[in-house]
């Protein structure tokens, strides 16, 4: 099966506050594009990301997204002065809100209906909840200047869209608990080596080479691996280790694994000690 050149895409409609490209075969990147606002999220750009990886899931030839910010910041987390308004004028539904969200703040933090990887490639500073999309992220790569914090304690509000389980996970509750309750801000190689959260530390130009490279490497692999992988950690966040691993073998994704034509490829390819050639994988 051959792959749709990425001048055949047709992602949906959407507002200039995202900006939607394909780099490279198999891959696509989001860009934040409110770069006046330190990229501050808005109803209308979570409206857009949820569009669009909505589509992104459902379309077989791309395997691997890319999510970044334009200008100097990745994600400045929630627009306050909105949410002050909203607070001024009584509109308060918080609780509601976060409850009854899918997909968590951004349409990502809490995103964990997808198979396929995401990679952060954040090129500046990330606050609130813009650490609480590169928590749910795959793989991030950050700019040696880059900067984190989850502040939402020095504003009298919380950081509840699904960074806390989370980070408590990667770092530890005692580490957790730095930067939940004091709010301050760490370094690209704090995150890194001590809060754990980070995997690539590289210069500033390098941030979008080094993740494209990673999605290259990643689509030189079977997709139908990949994917069916992918789920086997979303499933290890949500059960015990039996319950997982039975999960996971019986789910629909190993079934197209072990009955795709990827499975065959890959081990031809190995006994012919060539590349494999991969195909899109079947629709679930």
């Amino acid at each position: 099966m051959a792959s749709r050149n990425a001048s055949s895409l047709q992602p949906p409609s959407h507002s200039d506050e995202l900006k939607v490209s394909f780099p490279q075969e198999h891959v696509m990147l989001l860009t934040l594009n409110r770069p006046r606002h330190l990229n501050a999220m808005t109803p209308q750009l979570t409206s857009d990301i949820a569009t669009i990886l909505n589509w992104f899931d459902d379309e077989p030839s791309l395997w691997v997204v890319i999510v970044t910010g334009e200008g100097r910041a990745f994600c400045a987390g929630a627009d306050l002065k909105a949410w002050h308004q909203n607070q001024s004028s009584g509109r308060v539904n918080e609780q509601e809100g976060v409850a009854s969200s899918v997909h968590g703040f951004a349409s990502i933090s809490r995103r964990h209906t997808s198979c396929k990887p995401m990679i952060a490639a954040v090129n500046g500073s990330a606050y609130g909840g813009g650490v609480e999309m590169i928590l749910n992220c795959d793989i991030v790569v950050a700019s040696e200047d880059a900067v984190f914090a989850l502040p939402e304690v020095k504003r009298g509000v919380v950081a509840a869209q699904g960074v806390i389980p989370r980070i408590a996970k990667v770092a530890g509750h005692q580490l957790a608990s730095e930067m939940l309750l004091l709010g301050n801000t760490i370094t690209a190689v704090q995150a890194r080596d001590r809060f754990r959260f980070v995997n690539l530390v590289v210069e500033t130009a390098a941030v979008m080479p080094t993740a494209l490279d990673v999605a290259r490497q990643m689509t030189a692999n079977s997709p139908d691996s990949v994917q069916s992988s992918k789920q086997g950690l979303i499933l290890a966040q949500k059960h015990h280790f039996e319950d997982a691993v039975q999960t996971h073998a019986l789910s629909l994704v190993s079934k197209r694994v072990y009955h795709g034509a990827n499975i065959k490829e890959g081990l031809a390819a190995f006994s012919e000690k060539r590349k494999p050639k991969w195909r899109n994988p079947a629709k679930l």
